[in-house]
């Protein structure tokens, strides 16, 4: 069964508060799941951001909006239980509970901000939270970002890619100053990046670092012939950064052999470029926060 939606979770756990009893959150959750049939990898399915469970932040939801409409009530930190307002609505066996429901109470369309538009989601995103929303939102502007870096990256010269990949470099923490970085890469005549950056600042090792700007696949005969390279210099640590992709046996090869390689594809280069802040800037910053439930706690 796919994770269920936060409104399709309201109405099974006002009911699992039926008993007037107290109900602690993460057992709520732990039995919601068990009565949706989760499997334990959609359990473990996260956020976009990766910092909590999907389905537990769809339970969270739901229970907030049920507060929300003076269905549930919060009587400590991380428990649960239903209030009148909740066994009545009950009473009345509703077929489901949603956000065009939760409308006849005026503590639910006070919490709504005027003209938001979380009853009418838009295309798509019925299933999602606010929260998801946002993610979301966040992960296309990047992925879009991401995609417009990558062409002008393929638009650029090779003397301009080969600036870009040591500034991302020296960015990372490798290559110590960004003038000792230049020095050490684009000694070789073959249009791209061969040669040694520092792994840390202090030198005590080096990687060996590769950067073809194409267009088609790199091929295993280059990562062959990049790992030749590596075995001249004595070097047990390279990088193959390309502005295209590499073919599912360059990928192979890459992985098969002793020597410790790491390939880097436009698209990992276009993400890493907007992780360091290379070729982009910040336009806006939107910061959310949650209580902090140790501050309330009793001395």
């Amino acid at each position: 069964m796919a994770i269920p939606d936060y409104q399709s979770i309201m109405l099974p756990l006002l009911k699992l508060a039926a008993d007037r009893q107290e109900h602690k959150m993460n057992k709520v959750t732990e039995t919601l799941a068990e009565q949706f049939d989760l499997t334990e990898e959609e359990r473990k399915v996260l956020i976009p951001s990766g910092t909590q469970s999907l389905f537990y932040n769809r339970v969270g939801w739901a229970r907030t909006y049920l507060v929300k409409a003076g269905l549930l009530d919060n009587p400590k930190r991380g428990y649960i239980v239903i209030t009148e307002e909740g066994l009545k609505l009950l009473a009345e066996i509703p077929g489901k509970i949603d956000n065009k429901l939760l409308k006849r109470y005026q503590g639910f369309l006070d919490f709504q901000t005027p003209g938001t538009t979380v009853d009418k989601p838009l295309k798509g995103t019925l299933a999602q939270t606010p929260e998801e929303l946002i993610e979301e939102g966040y992960k296309n502007i990047r992925d879009n970002l991401a995609a417009e870096l990558l062409k002008e990256v393929k638009a650029s010269s090779p003397h301009f890619f080969e600036r870009l990949v040591v500034e991302l470099l020296v960015k990372m923490g490798y290559g110590g100053s960004r003038k000792d970085a230049g020095e050490a890469i684009g000694k070789s005549g073959d249009g791209g990046i061969d040669g040694i950056i520092k792994e840390d600042r202090l030198g005590l090792d080096v990687i060996y670092v590769q950067a073809k700007r194409w267009e088609n696949n790199v091929a295993p005969a280059e990562i062959q012939k990049f790992v030749g390279a590596l075995h001249g210099k004595k070097a047990s640590k390279g990088v193959f950064i390309t502005s295209s992709s590499f073919s599912k046996n360059a990928q192979e090869y890459a992985l098969s052999v002793g020597t410790n390689v790491i390939l880097i594809d436009g698209n990992q280069l276009a993400q890493l470029m907007i992780d360091y802040n290379v070729g982009v800037s910040g336009v806006s910053s939107y910061e959310i926060k949650k209580i902090d439930s140790d501050y309330f706690m009793d001395e």
